[in-house]
C-alpha cells in the first residue's frame, strides 16, 4: 500500500477553547496550498483509492480540496483514529482496515502524525524516527511486510517550487526589438 500522510493545511492561530479550535477552518494561504499541492500530485498522476480525515474542519477541508483537484469522487470518511488526541493504536486499527487499498490518503494533525509517522518507519524495538511535517506537508511511505519505506516527503515549499515551475508557459521569450 502507499500510505500518503498530510498534516492539515494553515488554519491561522490556534484557539485556546478546544471547542472553537475545532471548528477552526483553513486561511486563505491553507486553500492556496491544497490547491497547489493537488496540482503537484496531477502532474505525478496520483491518484487516490480512500481519503481519511480526521473529524476537525481544518482536516476536512484538507481533505476535501486536495480531493477535489486530484478527482477524487468518493466519500471522504471521518476517523478519530486521525484526531489530536488520537493513539498510536487507533491509526495502526485504521491503517489494517484500509489494508486492502492501493493509494490511501490520511489527513490529520500534529504532533500524533508526526510520530505516527516515526513508528511506521522504525521497528517497536528501536528508537521513533524523527521526521518534521509542517503545516500542509505531505510524506509518502510504502507499507509492506516490515519496516515502511518513506519513498518521498514535500514540504509546502517544495510545493510552492514545483506548482510555479509547472505553471510557467513553455513559450521561449523573444525580443521585438
Amino acid at each position: 500500500m502507499n500510505l500518503f500522510i498530510l498534516r492539515h493545511a494553515s488554519a491561522g492561530l490556534r484557539r485556546p477553547n478546544p471547542l472553537l479550535d475545532s471548528k477552526r477552518p483553513l486561511d486563505k494561504e491553507g486553500k492556496k496550498h491544497c490547491i497547489q499541492l493537488a496540482h503537484v500530485l496531477n502532474a505525478l498522476d496520483i491518484q487516490f483509492d480512500l481519503i481519511v480525515s480526521s473529524p476537525l474542519k481544518r482536516c476536512l477541508q484538507t481533505a476535501s480540496l486536495v480531493g477535489t483537484e486530484t478527482g477524487y469522487e468518493a466519500k471522504i470518511l471521518h476517523s478519530t483514529a486521525l484526531a489530536p488526541e488520537a493513539t498510536l493504536k487507533e491509526f495502526q486499527k485504521l491503517l489494517r482496515e484500509c489494508a486492502d487499498r492501493e493509494n490511501l490518503l490520511v489527513v490529520g494533525h500534529n504532533p500524533n502524525l508526526t510520530s505516527f509517522l516515526g513508528s511506521l518507519l522504525v521497528p517497536a524495538s528501536g528508537p521513533e524516527a524523527k521526521v518534521r511535517l509542517r503545516k500542509g506537508s505531505l510524506a509518502r511511505v510504502i507499507l509492506t511486510r516490515g519496516p515502511a519505506t518513506l519513498q518521498g516527503l514535500l514540504d509546502p515549499r517544495t510545493v510552492r517550487a514545483l506548482y510555479a515551475t509547472s505553471t510557467k508557459s513553455s513559450r521561449r521569450k523573444t525580443s521585438r526589438k
